[in-house]
């Protein structure tokens, strides 16, 4: 039986292996559900859901619901035992990878490719962003710096300015960018510069 634990360090290198330069952040709340993996790709996020043979389908209907909001694709990464069935459990959309234990490793099969979302609300994708990130997109735009503005304020400048090709390809480059061992420094940063002084 193959847990959660087992899947994800050997599902990682086959993702990097499959599609090339890739960043994975794990573990990211996208609206009432925990995504387990979001994956970068240079114009495009991946939200991968992983059901082990210890998992059941229970929370999958709702979290279907919220990767769907903000990610361009979705797979689920499944083990063995919900390889027969985990295509009635997800849309047409979602592309399934199969996780087989082999006897000195774990294997991958891509059952089905993912095909893009149709339900992807870029206005989502883009408040997966941290501020000062959103502020790097305004600053190479040219926009203005909109201090005082809340970040929905920002978000819709931007959604309106920016091309959406454009926009696919920043918002991945500042995921790439992204460093999480220095995020409270870029933020007090950011806050610093931002916040009126009196």
């Amino acid at each position: 039986m193959l847990y959660d634990k087992d899947i994800r360090e050997p599902l990682f290198d086959f993702l990097e292996e499959r599609y090339g330069k890739t960043r994975i952040i794990e573990e990211k709340q996208v609206g009432r559900s925990r995504a387990d993996v979001m994956m970068v790709r240079p114009s495009s996020l991946s939200g991968i859901e992983i059901k082990s043979d210890a998992d059941t389908y229970a929370r999958l209907e709702r979290q279907v619901r919220d990767y769907d909001l903000y990610f361009d694709y979705n797979y689920v990464a499944v083990g063995s035992s919900h390889g027969n069935h985990v295509e009635e459990h997800v849309p047409r959309w979602w592309g399934v990878i199969t996780v087989e234990q082999e006897v000195s490793r774990v294997d991958f099969y891509v059952l089905r490719e993912a095909l893009p979302n149709p339900n992807r609300l870029l206005r989502a994708k883009l408040s997966l962003l941290w501020r000062p990130e959103l502020a790097h997109i305004q600053k190479i735009n040219g926009l203005p710096k909109y201090k005082e503005k809340s970040k929905l304020f920002v978000m819709e400048k931007i959604l309106v300015k920016v091309p959406e090709d454009i926009l696919h390809e920043q918002i991945s480059q500042e995921l790439f960018e992204r460093d999480y061992t220095n995020i409270r420094n870029v933020i007090e940063q950011y806050r610093r510069q931002t916040l009126p002084r009196h």
